[in-house]
């Protein structure tokens, strides 16, 4: 007999983090199929969704964390789980979120140690293995990295006094981006529509080609390399690191000898950071009430949760995405879920005690088990 699926939707612990991973009008769909959902007192006020609410979608209000943890079977967070909340981690619980288990060392063994079915969001894989869970949160911090930097070259927050779009008789402000994926494009989009002058790198040239057409030439491509990147950072008032590998840590793909050379009063923003980053002089994690640093002259920005800061956008977009696995899950079952869906399978870290993601058992040097010996069948 398939063992009921309540699913237990917290709230966020993450510093700073400000989104809920279901909005009410999705639990109301998952109650209406007959689903149960337990949400913990208050998990979407930051988001601007009451209690109230969450009740009239059919949810049950729990008291605290505990409750959630205790009585769920299928964990629906935002991002991963924090110190205090290892402790409640049960055998073959399906925890389902951002994981970036990479940096996670801590985590990563508390999850197998636990035996839980740890669904990294950012590992989902949809066809032509786009990340369909990870998309929606990279267009929006894609857009967010050019509003934060516009506002930070500003010189009452220490910027150099550049205004993105210049006016007639007057250059735009400079905008780097070094990865052509959602980030890139969706950063680039914005910084396009502020008025300024847009360079992306990537080492994919056919992606080159494309950013090419989609924004009919308006932007500057250019292949990613040590050269191109150098030349390309010293123009810089805006320097976006948009360079993501599923799995790994990020690539350092800027030296601290390259900023030291860049313009003073510029801004970088690394976009990366969740995964470790690709600037070799970001060297702490900033928060949305403190998002920026200075190094060498150079303004400095670390949010590892940068969608936080338009929460309601963010988690409405995050909710719709995730809403049919869930509901895969819900219909079939956790084990059989994974055994139906190749994409729920992909994003299975851990399995059982195993690590089920190759790229996680390098970075850590563990062994990898292929999900197919662990849920009884061979994936085509």
């Amino acid at each position: 007999m398939k063992m009921k699926t309540v699913f237990g939707v917290l709230k966020e612990l993450k510093t700073d983090e400000t989104r809920v991973a279901l909005t009410p009008d999705c639990i109301a769909m998952l109650t209406q199929e007959g689903y149960e959902v337990i949400i913990e007192h208050n998990a979407g006020i930051l988001s601007g969704f009451s209690d109230e609410q969450y009740i009239q979608s059919g949810a049950v209000i729990a008291k605290d964390n505990v409750e959630v943890w205790e009585k769920a079977t299928v964990i629906v967070k935002v991002k991963e789980p924090q110190k205090s909340e290892y402790q409640y981690f049960q055998e073959d619980q399906v925890i389902f979120s951002f994981m970036h288990l990479a940096v996670e060392e801590e985590l990563t063994k508390e999850l197998l140690n636990k035996k839980v079915c740890a669904i990294a969001a950012e590992s989902v894989e949809g066809k032509n293995g786009e990340l369909p869970l990870l998309r929606p949160m990279s267009e929006v911090a894609g857009r967010l990295s050019i509003q934060l930097g516009a506002n930070y070259l500003e010189t009452v927050n220490g910027g150099s006094g550049v205004l993105l779009g210049g006016v007639p008789g007057v250059q735009p402000g400079k905008v780097v981006i070094i990865g052509g994926g959602v980030v890139g494009a969706n950063a680039a989009k914005v910084a396009l529509g502020m008025g300024a002058d847009v360079s992306v790198l990537d080492i994919n040239s056919k992606r080159l080609a494309d950013l090419d057409l989609t924004f009919n030439g308006a932007l500057k491509t250019h292949y990613c390399n040590p050269y191109t990147i150098k030349e390309e950072c010293k123009k810089a008032d805006i320097l976006v690191g948009a360079v993501l590998l599923p799995g790994r840590k990020a690539p350092k793909l800027v030296s601290a000898d390259i900023v030291k050379e860049m313009k003073k009063g510029s801004f970088i923003i690394d976009v990366a950071i969740d995964q470790g980053g690709n600037i070799e002089t970001m060297d702490r994690i900033t928060t949305l009430k403190n998002p920026v640093f200075e190094k060498y002259g150079i303004l400095h920005s670390a949010v590892p949760n940068l969608p936080s800061l338009t929460p309601r956008t963010s988690s409405f977009a995050y909710s719709y995405a995730i809403l049919p696995y869930i509901q895969k899950i819900g219909e079939l079952g956790a084990f059989m879920a994974l055994k139906e869906s190749e994409s729920l399978r992909a994003g299975v870290n851990t399995f059982r005690g195993e690590v089920t993601n190759e790229n996680l058992a390098q970075t850590f040097d563990l062994e990898h088990t292929e999900i197919s010996l662990l849920i009884g069948f061979k994936v085509a």
